[in-house]
């Protein structure tokens, strides 16, 4: 008797045992898929492609992002370092205002024609430089700063116009609005373009170092034109054939392009530390000993002015020539040249020490004379002709600080360009080279 058929079901999963997910038809086929193409000559050309084709890329984006970078920052520093010159030039004006209505109240009565106009020119200087270093400050606190300033100015323009009126009525009262005027400028307006001055060095030294890191952005040039050598190579030992048309065309184009990236940031780099320690080093030096000298000035008069007690004052003219003729310097080692303005600083100390000996003989009528005097051996014509030539200095090396870096600016910006334009063509180039080993496996 044969026993009759059984059916087995299948068995059941256990209701309480976890369910194994299922790796995925769909992922484990691509994996193999690509493992298979690259397991191909034709894969691996594929690879190669792509390879060289970013490769000219990273050339083309970190080229022009390297000379673009820079050359913002150099702008930058452009911009600041001639706004700081520009403050530092605005407190000379003042300064000079302050020393010039200080000289011309020695002669008592209605002053010298020649200092008035002197007086009305810094005045005036000062005035029509404020609006154009507040538009170019940056952020709300130099703005103000600088709002606080013009002002300031125009209560110390105000104060002095009191003194040479009580002045030349020969009112006594007319030494306390001077005295008055002079502190104004020294506690309040001075001061705070100190502060503006010193933000805006930072900014300056920020920019320079801004410049400098450009250079990181040239290791990712050297990747891109190493990596498109190596699949040069590896495609002439793979098919046996050393020059390929547009791989040897990506090539120059981005041995062009990384050469000329490279000198640019390079030499912006370069520029940015030699005009820092040369031409605007000296600016800021001869700038600085300029209205420490001009303040000297001031104090020689006041220390006549005061009769008999004016020590401090000439304590203060004594300190700021000699930290006035430490800078100047300095701006000598800076600019690399002779410096006009310390010889004819210590000739107008020499003038000076003239002008203490008679008053320090009782001889203060003498004193007040020489140093008020015009003539050609004169005290006065020494200082103006230090001025003069001290503000001719700042003139020109300023001009060669902002000169120099606008030049690398442009230097730099037309590399990036450069750079971005050639990287580009390497691509293509390449691409189309690659194409040709391609269709040979097709």
């Amino acid at each position: 008797m044969t026993a009759p058929p059984t059916t087995t079901s299948p068995p059941q999963a256990d209701p309480g045992t976890p369910a194994v997910p299922d790796e995925g038809p769909a992922r484990r086929p691509v994996r193999d898929r690509l493992a298979a193409e690259l397991a191909t000559t034709p894969g691996r050309l594929a690879l190669a492609t792509a390879v060289a084709v970013v490769a000219c890329l990273l050339l083309a984006i970190t080229g022009f992002l390297a000379g673009n970078s820079q050359a913002a920052a150099l702008r930058d520093a452009q911009r600041d370092a001639a706004q700081l010159v520009g403050t530092q030039e605005l407190r000379n004006d003042l300064v000079s205002a302050d020393a010039t209505a200080t000289n011309a109240f020695l002669v008592g009565g209605l002053e010298p024609t020649e200092a008035r106009e002197r007086y009305e020119a810094a005045v005036s200087e000062a005035a029509q430089s404020l609006p154009a270093l507040a538009s170019t400050a940056q952020g709300a606190d130099e703005t103000g700063d600088l709002a606080t300033v013009s002002d300031s100015v125009q209560r110390y323009a105000g104060l002095v116009e009191s003194a040479r009126a009580n002045n030349r009525q020969g009112f006594p009262v007319g030494a306390a609005y001077l005295d008055q005027a002079s502190s104004a400028l020294r506690d309040e307006v001075l001061p705070t373009l100190d502060d503006v001055a010193v933000s805006t060095s930072e900014r300056v030294d920020s920019d320079l170092t801004s410049v400098s890191l450009s250079q990181a952005l040239l290791l990712f040039v050297l990747l891109g034109l190493v990596a498109l050598a190596a699949v040069q190579l590896w495609l002439a030992r793979r098919t046996h054939r050393r020059l390929n048309m547009g791989l040897a065309a990506a090539t120059v184009a981005l041995l062009v392009g990384g050469i000329v990236a490279t000198a640019a940031v390079l030499g912006g780099n370069g520029v940015a530390r030699s005009v820092a320690s040369g031409p605007y080093a000296a600016t800021v030096a001869t700038s600085q000993a300029l209205s420490l000298a001009t303040d000297a000035k001031s104090m020689e008069s006041f220390t006549l002015i005061k009769r008999g007690s004016g020590a401090e004052f000439e304590e203060s003219y004594q300190t700021s020539v000699t930290q006035a003729r430490d800078l100047l310097n300095e701006a000598e080692d800076a600019a690399g040249t002779r410096n006009d303005p310390l010889s004819l600083l210590d000739a107008w100390d020499e003038k000076h020490a003239e002008i203490r000996a008679l008053d320090d003989d009782g001889q203060w009528d003498d004193a007040v004379a020489a140093a008020t005097s015009t003539a050609d051996d004169s005290a006065g014509a020494a200082f103006i002709a230090f001025s003069d030539a001290a503000h001719a200095d700042v003139e020109t090396t300023s001009t060669q600080a902002v000169d120099r870096l606008g030049s690398a600016a442009t230097t730099a910006q037309i590399a990036a360009w450069v750079a971005l334009v050639l990287g580009v063509a390497g691509a293509v180039a390449a691409a189309a080279g690659m194409n040709v080993r391609l269709k040979e496996y097709r």
